[in-house]
């Protein structure tokens, strides 16, 4: 898991990535997910090898969360259409399936099955919203100023398409909806975690 999560990576981060564009690839919360998850598997790798003590429960749990709005947001939005999360055309068909299905697969049955994460879901709450808070100040406060690409009916340099063919009350609505989602989300998680604690 942490050398295929190293690759993709290294190859979005540093290979095929477009800087071109004020944000480069850190303008999309699937990368967001992609590079917690590395660092997850890192520790995660540190950790069995008993190179650390330290196990980063909160942010296995943010992770987890970050990578089911990512995937949930995607493939809702792609089934409607792609041009809705995609403005540069389709992905290849191995990088959408890994970066919006298997990645966030793996994390979620490293955090569950390996980790034995979400016992106390409370205490991840209050920065799951601070990473929230984080990411939409970043693409609202500097993302979409210094961006001219994608554009929409409203407005213009938002990272997902869709973002900009909505009025600001209704993308403050949509934020909103999201990070409640994602509560849900953690709910889901911690109810597996349950379950799979109960059967062992």
């Amino acid at each position: 898991m942490f050398l295929l999560a190293a690759g993709f990576v290294l190859r979005q981060i540093v290979v095929v990535a477009d800087y071109s564009h004020p944000g480069g690839p850190f303008r999309f919360l699937t990368i967001w997910g992609l590079l917690l998850s590395f660092f997850c598997a890192s520790r995660m790798l540190a950790l069995s090898e008993r190179r650390s003590d330290l196990q980063w429960p909160r942010l296995v749990m943010v992770t987890a969360i970050v990578n089911a709005l990512a995937v949930g947001m995607y493939w809702r939005l792609w089934l409607q259409d792609p041009a809705l999360v995609n403005s540069s055309g389709p992905l290849p068909w191995w990088l959408d399936g890994y970066l919006h299905g298997l990645g966030p697969l793996l994390q979620w049955i490293d955090a569950l099955f390996l980790y034995g994460g979400f016992r106390r879901p409370l205490r991840v709450v209050l920065p799951y919203f601070a990473l929230v808070v984080l990411y939409l100040g970043w693409v609202e406060g500097f993302v979409a100023p210094a961006n001219s690409y994608p554009f929409g009916s409203v407005t213009s340099g938002l990272p997902y398409p869709f973002l900009n063919n909505m009025e600001p009350v209704e993308r403050l609505q949509f934020y909103g909806m999201t990070a409640v989602i994602g509560l849900g989300a953690l709910a889901v998680f911690w109810g597996l975690a349950a379950a799979l604690r109960r059967r062992t």
